[in-house]
């Protein structure tokens, strides 16, 4: 996979299938103008490569699940979303809720929990999971309950300099309610 890519115009969206393809990438993330998104899907379906829309928060055109899935009403199963489950709860959109709507459109995930949000900070940073107001278990269970096959991208953006062992928690909370399904 590759994105989240931002595109200026037709020819830079051509150029972008035309490198994927010759990379072998299979699906890449972005957010398309929907102005773009028609010439995306008959790119998509030329080249043969899956389109993820990622949800950036507000003032993005896809942020809630319904604007996503009536912008690409009638276009390809080529076409279809990447989750990021912690924009949703920090826009206010339940995630296992967005999870459901978005149904078989799901094509990959920026999965995260985060943390509460506390007055006069700027953001609700990235936790390990289970510790935020994601319900990272609800999550987990939904996926499974509709067959999820896509890419899975932990993202932990917090502590950047010494994420590792963050991450490996992550890892072990996954596998922990992985097991218990």
């Amino acid at each position: 996979a590759s994105g989240v890519v931002i595109c200026k115009d037709e020819a830079e969206w051509e150029q972008l299938f035309q490198f994927a393809n010759a990379m072998g990438i299979e699906i890449i993330t972005c957010e398309p103008e929907y102005k773009h998104l028609k010439y995306v899907d008959e790119l998509a379906n030329k080249y043969k490569v899956d389109v993820a829309i990622h949800n950036h928060p507000k003032p993005s055109n896809y942020w809630k699940p319904e604007m996503f899935l009536e912008a690409v009403e009638g276009l390809s199963d080529r076409i279809g979303a990447c989750a990021d489950v912690g924009h949703w709860k920090r826009m206010g959109v339940d995630p296992v809720e967005g999870l459901k709507q978005y149904g078989s459109r799901l094509k990959s995930l920026h999965f995260k929990d985060v943390k509460e949000k506390e007055e006069g900070e700027a953001e609700q940073h990235d936790v390990i999971w289970g510790r935020g107001v994601c319900d990272v278990e609800g999550m987990l269970k939904q996926l499974d309950r509709q067959g999820f096959k896509g890419l899975f991208s932990i993202e932990y953006e917090y502590n950047w300099d010494n994420s590792v062992p963050d991450i490996k928690q992550n890892i072990a909370y996954f596998n922990q309610v992985v097991d218990g399904l």
